[in-house]
This record gives C-alpha cells, sequence and structure tokens, in this order.
C-alpha cells in the first residue's frame, strides 16, 4: 500500500514539474503529463526497480486503473454540460450530423485502405484485423481534448461545436465497433450472431442512457437535500463516483450479454443534471477544480500504460504508420465535407477535423476487445503505437487549430499567489 501511495504522490509531482518545462516551449499540459508518464513507467524509470520510483511493472500501471476509471467518469460527467437545451437548439442537429458523417467516413477511409493492404499482402494484415481498425479509428479522446480546452480557457463556435462532436463520437463508434467485431467474429468464426452484431450494441446504447437519465433525476432530487456548497459538491462527487461503479456492471439476460459504456452512462448524467438543476453551472465549475489532481494522475498512468515495445515490432510500426495516415485524412476530410453539408463557417471547416486527431482511452478498451480474436495482437499493438503519437501530437495540434480561429485567450504570467497577495489599504 505504501509504495502505491508513494507512486502517486512521484506521478502528481513528476507531472506537475514537466508541465513547468512544456511550458517553456508552449506545449499543452496534457502533452507534459503524458510524458511524465512514459519517464515513469516500466521502459523508463521504473524499469530500474526502486520501490516508489515510478511503476516497476505493467500490472502496477494495471492496479491503477481504478483511478482511471474515476477520472474518466468525472470527465465524461463534466461534458455533460455542453449538452444544455438552449446550446443543443442552436447548433445540436448540425453537431450530430458532423459527428456520425465524420466517424463514418473515417472508419470507411481506414478499411478501404487496409482491406487494400490485405489484398496485396495477405501475410502482414488479415481482413478481420483490418476492419477492426476501421472501426477503432472512429473513436476520439475526449480526455485529452477537454484538458486543452480547461488549460486555455478556450472558448468560440468551434470550441463548443468541438466538445459536442467528442461526446457523440464515442456513442457513434461503439456501435461501429460493436457491428465491426461481430462482422469479424464471423470471418474468423465462419458464423454470423445478429445479436453480437445488431441486438447487444444498440442494448448498450439504450441501456447507458437509460442508467444516466437516471442517475441525473436521483442526484437533482438529492441535491435539494443540502444547502451549503461544500455538501452539494460532495455529494455530486459522491454521485459520480456511485454511477461509474454502477456503469461496471455487467451481465446476461438469457443469450444477451448486457453491459453500460462508463462515458455513455456519465455524460447522460451530467446532462440531465445539467438541464434541471438551476444551480448546476457553479457546481459544475467547483466539481472540476475538485478532480484536477485526478485528471492529472489519468494522464500520467495513460502515459505509463504506453508499451514502448511496439517500437522493436516492424509490422505493427508498418501497419500503424499506415493506420495514422488514413484515419488523419479520414478526420480531417471527413469533418470538412460535413461542415460544408451543414454549412459552417470556414474556420470550423479548416480546423475540425485537426482537433479530432487525439486518441487514447477508448481506441484502447476497443483494442483490448479485439485482441480476444485470431490475429487480435497486431490490432492491439497498431492501436497502441497509433496512441503513443497521437497522444503526444494531437493536443499540440488541437491547440494550434483553436488559437487559429482566435477562441484561446493569450498565455499570460500571471502567478495565482502573487493574485491572491492581500493588496493595500
Amino acid at each position: 500500500m505504501e509504495t502505491y501511495l508513494i507512486c502517486i504522490a512521484v506521478a502528481l509531482i513528476g507531472g506537475l514539474m514537466l508541465s513547468r518545462l512544456t511550458k517553456l516551449v508552449h506545449l499543452p499540459t496534457v502533452t507534459a503529463y503524458l510524458i511524465a508518464g512514459l519517464l515513469l513507467g516500466p521502459f523508463c524509470l521504473g524499469a530500474l526497480n526502486l520501490p516508489g520510483l515510478g511503476f516497476n511493472s505493467p500490472s502496477q500501471v494495471e492496479g491503477m486503473s481504478i483511478l482511471t476509471q474515476t477520472a474518466l467518469g468525472f470527465i465524461a460527467f463534466t461534458m455533460g454540460n455542453e449538452f444544455r437545451l438552449s446550446q443543443l437548439r442552436a447548433t445540436g442537429a448540425k453537431a450530430i450530423t458532423i459527428g456520425i458523417l465524420q466517424a463514418v467516413i473515417t472508419t470507411v477511409l481506414v478499411d478501404i485502405v487496409l482491406i487494400a493492404l490485405h489484398l496485396c499482402f495477405p501475410q502482414v494484415i488479415s481482413l478481420p484485423c483490418a476492419i477492426l481498425l476501421g472501426a477503432i479509428a472512429s473513436a476520439t479522446a475526449p480526455a485529452a481534448t477537454l484538458m486543452v480546452v480547461r488549460q486555455y480557457k478556450a472558448d468560440g463556435p468551434l470550441t463548443r461545436l468541438l466538445l459536442l462532436v467528442v461526446a457523440i463520437d464515442d456513442a457513434v463508434g461503439l456501435l461501429l465497433f460493436s457491428v465491426s467485431f461481430g462482422v469479424a467474429s464471423a470471418l474468423s468464426q465462419g458464423q454470423v450472431s445478429l445479436l453480437a452484431v445488431v441486438a447487444e450494441p444498440l442494448l448498450e446504447i439504450v441501456l447507458s442512457l437509460g442508467l444516466g437519465a437516471v442517475m441525473g433525476f436521483l442526484l437533482n432530487w438529492v441535491e435539494q437535500f443540502f444547502h451549503s456548497r461544500s455538501k452539494r459538491m460532495t455529494i455530486s462527487v459522491a454521485f459520480v463516483l456511485l454511477t461509474v461503479g454502477l456503469s461496471m456492471v455487467k451481465f446476461t439476460v438469457g443469450p444477451v450479454h448486457c453491459g453500460f459504456s462508463l462515458l455513455l452512462v456519465c455524460m447522460m448524467t451530467g446532462t440531465v443534471f445539467c438541464n434541471i438543476c438551476s444551480t448546476s453551472e457553479e457546481l459544475m465549475e467547483r466539481v472540476e477544480r475538485w478532480t484536477t489532481p485526478v485528471n492529472v494522475l489519468f494522464f500520467v498512468i495513460s502515459g505509463a500504460e504506453l508499451d514502448l515495445n511496439v517500437l522493436v515490432n516492424p509490422t505493427a510500426l508498418l501497419v500503424g504508420v499506415i493506420y495514422i495516415l488514413a484515419r488523419s485524412a479520414g478526420k480531417y476530410f471527413g469533418s470538412n465535407l460535413s461542415c460544408r453539408l451543414t454549412a459552417q463557417s470556414k474556420p470550423i471547416t479548416d480546423n475540425l477535423g485537426i482537433t479530432l486527431l487525439p486518441q487514447a482511452g477508448v481506441a484502447l478498451g476497443m483494442a483490448l476487445t479485439a485482441s480476444s480474436l485470431p490475429g487480435g495482437d497486431l490490432t492491439r499493438n497498431v492501436v497502441l503505437f497509433a496512441v503513443l503519437v497521437y497522444e503526444l501530437v494531437g493536443p499540440a495540434l488541437t491547440k494550434r487549430s483553436l488559437l487559429a480561429v482566435g477562441e484561446i485567450r493569450p498565455e499570460g504570467r500571471t502567478s495565482a499567489r502573487k493574485h491572491n497577495e492581500p493588496k493595500d489599504r
């Protein structure tokens, strides 16, 4: 237990100290946290096997999964703040169109490129692997995007549209992956399961939205019994923890496997709560401040999870480079086309696709599921390599795009220490 506590402390301190260095070269703090995780991970300082100095093994990093899941739950909960009815009336339909269309275009383009690679070099990549990578390509990392937006206090049409599209993207990606996984399983085993391809993915989305809505209404009801800000924030935190725990429950009803999507459940909880609670704006802001250390840990641990062994696998590197190029093209041109169809302004049309490049936790979860199929190890290694590249480069590109459209405030040098000093009277 003491080793884990020391590791958590070192991860927090290491991530924050490195963020001071990356600020000198104007990189987002998310990049600093990920690099800190890489340095503290089992392939760098952790390999020295000094207790408390980094994560000594992949299993030790995996032992921190409760923290990463909790952080992801809070991130999804606060993203629900973007789905206020007043905002959805203005941009909701367009955001849904863009979210669905760009994800589908990305999947189709990556599928075409990788299936062509399979037809030319069948020994390099199998057909099921190509199909699965196409679906995984649709997923975007909401956590990295949200952290960049928060750090630079970005605000404007592109920022608001981006947060909506990223949230919608995960629901679409989940459905695309579930269908693709069913097709890939059929190709591997020679039989098609309608339950796996159609029923279970749709049921997971419906159950997730239903559970999230119930938790949102319950949170609003319980909040009314408390009046102090600290107690209301505490009950909000408790409900998010409860929601994260419930979203991990899996069960079967006859032949149907039922489960929940943590992101969708927590996002729906935040959405319902924000639309029915009159003081939700203030509570959301306080919860965001409270969870800052948890979010830092999320990215440091995510960096430690990145497996550098993929860098010595030539096949994974080759397919990974092709996957990255095809996915980047799909996100950019898919967003560009969907923005044109929904009559978005030129700055949004030119920059939205670049902000959708970050990829992390959701894609890794899909890759872990895909690894259960024959040849799934290549799928996992390719996604690991892509996440390594996207997570280190993606936040900086997101910052660059938001800066290009003028939605990021200039970085100042104000000190909170000086700001809080009492003024002379």
